[in-house]
């Protein structure tokens, strides 16, 4: 797939200097993989499925038409505990923020899929294991309302070890501004859908990832609340094999349907045209206000 501008505006210049290896094991069959074939099939390993997880940026450019207006990045964390551990959290941040190339564990924006103008949230486990931290919480929130504002369908995928432990009670209050944001949009007759992908736990997975209209999972993700021996302790059961899989909760309801990543954006599109009027959405991507741009 060919990188357009806007990724590559974004990445930088030795990002793929700093991968030694041109080759990936799968954890699954232990396939040794080429890295641009594997890239090539949206990171799903060809010979048993098994889903790698996925950079934002490049999950992004798997399913938009074009350009991608991101918004949101002037959003950025601070230290609002001063919070002290064997590395302080501002160079945690910093960190983070050098491997995965990310300011947050959340990327947002606007763009089309087969023409279908859309909010799209795209979160990241390479940053601080996705956790939902303030700027989390603040960009999703912003995400919402501006879509809401546009009357446009939202679409947020959700990678996310739960709330960030440095930021305390700060970080479990965008619980229930997530969620009230959600409901603002929903009430207001606007399609939400979830994408969930490995992992979606946590504070995350206990707010706005199960509020939407349609739940869509990827397949064979790990989805759920807390830890599988933390449950298994506390009610001294021994828990099926596929417990807190995508698979798991479609059985059970919880989840609409269960996606291979490779068929995604044509069921996503499908979805659109089944319960969005294309006619009443706003065809361009310009309205976005000037402020919240890039």
């Amino acid at each position: 797939m060919p990188v357009p501008e806007w990724l590559r505006l974004r990445r930088d210049k030795n990002v793929q200097a700093e991968d030694a290896s041109l080759w990936e094991k799968c954890p699954k069959c232990n396939e040794m993989l080429y890295r641009k074939d594997l890239g090539a099939s949206q990171w799903v390993c060809p010979r048993c499925g098994y889903h790698f997880r996925m950079h934002a940026y490049d999950r992004i450019n798997s399913l938009v038409d074009g350009d991608f207006v991101e918004i949101g990045t002037d959003i950025l964390p601070t230290d609002p505990l001063g919070w002290v551990d064997k590395r302080p959290y501002k160079a945690k941040l910093d960190r983070d923020r050098e491997k995965s190339k990310l300011s947050e564990a959340v990327v947002t924006g606007f763009a089309t899929l087969d023409g279908f103008p859309v909010a799209l949230g795209v979160m990241d486990f390479n940053f601080r294991g996705g956790t939902m931290g303030t700027v989390v919480g603040e960009r999703i929130t912003n995400l919402l309302e501006e879509a809401r504002r546009r009357r446009l369908p939202c679409i947020v995928f959700t990678a996310s070890g739960g709330a960030r432990m440095e930021e305390g009670m700060l970080a479990l209050m965008q619980m229930a501004k997530t969620t009230q944001a959600v409901q603002r949009f929903m009430a207001d007759g606007n399609l939400f859908m979830t994408v969930l992908t490995d992992p979606t736990t946590g504070g995350v997975s206990a707010s706005f990832a199960f509020q939407a209209d349609l739940i869509v999972a990827e397949a064979r993700a790990a989805i759920g609340f807390a830890g599988r021996r933390v449950i298994e302790q506390t009610i001294r059961q021994k828990l099926p094999d596929n417990f807190q899989t995508a698979e798991f909760l479609l059985e059970k309801g919880h989840v609409d349907m269960v996606v291979d990543r490779r068929e995604l954006r044509e069921t996503l599109v499908r979805l659109l045209d089944y319960a969005v009027d294309r006619s009443r959405l706003t065809p361009t991507l310009k309205a976005v206000p000037e402020f919240a741009l890039q």
